[in-house]
């Protein structure tokens, strides 16, 4: 398309809907200019969201405005907006407003993770050996020998019976 005042090609478009009749014009950055038709502001995405938001949720939104993290410096409605945290320590900062968020999406607030079929056995004779090596260093520390000695026997039997044979 060209410039309807230098015939240029026209880099702004306007649409005007004016009693129902839709009107065009193009112009090149120059005449826009010229013609005042572009005003320079600055596009601020989280103060939009804030002021959008506001409109809706009120108090709310002005104190969650106010969430800043220490470490990284995002804003919570920036965090809001990207959708993304700047450091794990964001996720101390924002927990209130976080936790439904991650409760409605993850079904909950803790994450458990993910152990493959295959190594589940495996994995629950790993935690029941952390535990016995943990009541063995107690009685070890409260001096019960006998205890102590029978865990460390029971420690090698579960030691050796997962082994892969």
């Amino acid at each position: 398309m060209k410039c309807q005042s230098c015939g240029q090609s026209a880099t702004v478009h306007l649409t005007e809907i004016v009693n129902g009749k839709k009107k065009e014009t193009h112009f090149c950055q120059d005449c826009a200019q010229q013609q005042q038709l572009l005003k320079q502001q600055e596009m601020n995405l989280t103060a939009i969201l804030q002021s959008v938001i506001g409109q809706h949720v009120g108090g709310q939104t002005d104190e969650l405005s106010r969430l800043t993290c220490p470490s990284c410096g995002i804003k919570y409605m920036e965090f809001k907006a990207a959708g993304r945290c700047g450091c794990p320590l964001d996720y101390q900062v924002f927990r209130e407003p976080l936790l439904p968020l991650l409760e409605r999406i993850h079904r909950g607030v803790k994450h458990v993770g993910k152990i493959p079929a295959h190594a589940l056995g495996h994995a629950a004779v790993q935690t029941e050996l952390r535990d016995l090596r943990q009541q063995l260093r107690t009685a070890v520390e409260q001096e019960a020998y006998e205890d102590a000695a029978r865990l460390r026997d029971l420690i090698r039997q579960k030691e050796t019976a997962d082994e892969p044979g």
